[in-house]
């Protein structure tokens, strides 16, 4: 019989995994609401304003796998099966990028969190951007670069938006707050950020001085976070050999 598990947090129906209740306002923005997906906010906050385009682009595609994968264990539609991601029977998410990511793991049946991490990562960047375009998160502008690349310049359409799941994400850190009472999408935006060492979200000093806290986030977060720690080392030793 093989020993199962989840993310550390209280447990709803069908062994999904649940974030832990917790009085908070969410707030109308401008014509927006701050987006409930992980990979949303991830990509809103991979964007810089002041350098007006995306960061870690290297590193991007593989940063949405792992939100996306935890997207769907909070959802309770993956869990981990020893060491491998495992289809639930909790009926299939309506956003597309959930449900499109949830098909490849069921057509492929169980495999490591970093096969999974490590898949598509390209594609992952164009069907997250295409969505938010389309919830008019951002505008998508065709330019091209040098007068002849053809690419898309990307504009964070409310600010404030970002501005929120910013502040969010670093109250995280806070020391007067218990890391078993931290909401758990916020606690998962900043340890998959600071993993992929997105520092508009977690400088490198905050990174150095919250080492501890961060590691104790992790642990509530679950397998994704040293998957995708493996998979970005991995593709660094693979450019510096």
């Amino acid at each position: 019989m093989s020993r199962k598990t989840a993310i550390a947090a209280p447990r709803g129906p069908r062994g999904a995994a649940r974030q832990p209740r917790s009085p908070r306002k969410v707030v109308a923005l401008g014509n927006s609401y701050p987006p409930e997906a992980l990979y949303s906010r991830l990509f809103l906050l991979a964007y810089d304003p002041q350098r007006e385009r995306l960061t870690v682009r290297s590193k991007l595609g593989k940063l949405l796998r792992a939100a996306i994968l935890v997207d769907l264990q909070l959802a309770g539609n993956i869990e981990d099966d020893t060491g491998r991601a495992r289809v639930t029977t909790a009926p299939v998410p309506a956003d597309p990028v959930l449900a499109a990511v949830l098909d490849e793991l069921r057509a492929v049946g169980p495999r490591r969190w970093r096969h999974w991490i490590d898949r598509r990562p390209g594609a992952t960047v164009r069907h997250v951007r295409d969505e938010l375009a389309r919830a008019q998160l951002i505008r998508l502008e065709p330019h091209r670069i040098l007068g002849l690349i053809p690419a898309d310049r990307i504009t964070v359409r409310h600010p404030l938006v970002r501005r929120q799941l910013l502040e969010s994400a670093r109250e995280t850190l806070r020391a007067s707050r218990l890391v078993s009472r931290v909401d758990l999408r916020d606690a998962s935006v900043v340890v998959l950020a600071s993993t992929a060492d997105l520092r508009t979200v977690v400088t490198k000093e905050q990174k150095a001085r919250h080492k501890d806290r961060l590691a104790q986030l992790a642990v509530r977060v679950g397998p994704v976070v040293p998957a995708l720690k493996r998979s970005l080392q991995q593709t660094q030793y693979s450019a510096a050999g």
